[in-house]
Parts: C-alpha cells; sequence; structure tokens
C-alpha cells in the first residue's frame, strides 16, 4: 500500500471518528446546573404550585396516541430545578416545556440526565404522552411521569393519566 493511500485512509478514519463523537456529544447542549438543595425552613427556596395532576382521557383506542400537560409554577424566591424525569411504564413518556423549549421525552427506561431551573414566579408544563400500543392493555389503565425536584415540601411530583383502553 502507497504511502499516499495509508494517509487518505488514516485522515478519512480520523475525520469519521471526531465527527462521530461530536454528532453524538451534540445532544448535550444543555449545561445543567448543580442541584441546589434547600429545607423546608429555609425562606429563601423554591416552591412548586400545581394546579392539576390528574387527567382523566376517558375512553381510548388502543391506537390512539393520547397527550395531556400540567402546568407548574415557582411561587417561592429560588430557581425551582426539575430533574429525574420519567414514567410508570415504557408506553408512557414525560416531557418538560419552559420558555418555549421542550426538552426529550423520558420514559421508564431513559436515564433523564435532563434538569431545568424555573426562575422564581414563571410556570413551565409537563407534557405526558400516552401510546397504548406500546405495551397493550384493555380495560381500565392508569399511568404515571414523575418529576423529582428541589422543593423540600414537593421532592417528588407524580403526574396520572387514566384511561379505559378499548
Amino acid at each position: 500500500m502507497s504511502k499516499s493511500a495509508l494517509f487518505w485512509i488514516i485522515t478519512v478514519s480520523a475525520v469519521l471518528l471526531f465527527g462521530s463523537y461530536f454528532f453524538i456529544a451534540g445532544d448535550k447542549n444543555q449545561k445543567n446546573d448543580p442541584i441546589k438543595t434547600y429545607t423546608s425552613k429555609d425562606r429563601e427556596r423554591p416552591k412548586i404550585k400545581v394546579e392539576k395532576n390528574i387527567f382523566d382521557a376517558g375512553t381510548i383506542k388502543v391506537s390512539d396516541i393520547t397527550k395531556t400537560e400540567f402546568t407548574i409554577q415557582n411561587t417561592g424566591v429560588k430557581p425551582l430545578q426539575l430533574f429525574n424525569i420519567s414514567s410508570s411504564c415504557g408506553c408512557t413518556t414525560g416531557q418538560i416545556i419552559y420558555q418555549g423549549k421542550e426538552s426529550k421525552e423520558f420514559g421508564m427506561h431513559s436515564t433523564s440526565d435532563y434538569s431545568v431551573g424555573i426562575a422564581p414566579g414563571k410556570k413551565a408544563t409537563v407534557r405526558m404522552i400516552y401510546r397504548p400500543y406500546v405495551m397493550p392493555v384493555y380495560g381500565p389503565v392508569e399511568r404515571e411521569v414523575y418529576v423529582t425536584t428541589n422543593d423540600p415540601d414537593n421532592q417528588k411530583l407524580v403526574f396520572k393519566m387514566s384511561s379505559y383502553v378499548k
């Protein structure tokens, strides 16, 4: 093999290797701040307000995709951090929407390294998506999405969707 051919093979391999790294690492463009912890005794802390955390989707088909959104607000004086998003089943995912930016969907088997800080007085949305066809179950069904927070009085939020799947 000539030196010229070997040079091109090494060059192309290096470009592909570095390109693959940046392609894979490119999804991590969000810098996650360290989670700040507080106690219930702290006067200056985040405080979450959840309008509702339960949704009844009624009767749905196993082929349907059902979505609902829950609004949360930081009524405290420090940033409210949301992290460790997961769900009760592989057919259900949770997503955070804040200031027009949507997180990726997180489910039962996904590792959530995502976190977002909600400024005092601001609102965010938790979108819950249920796809019954992923794990078909018929009859009454209840699914959940979990969100961990740094509000010491509400460290684990549970959002529920119930339905009758036919």
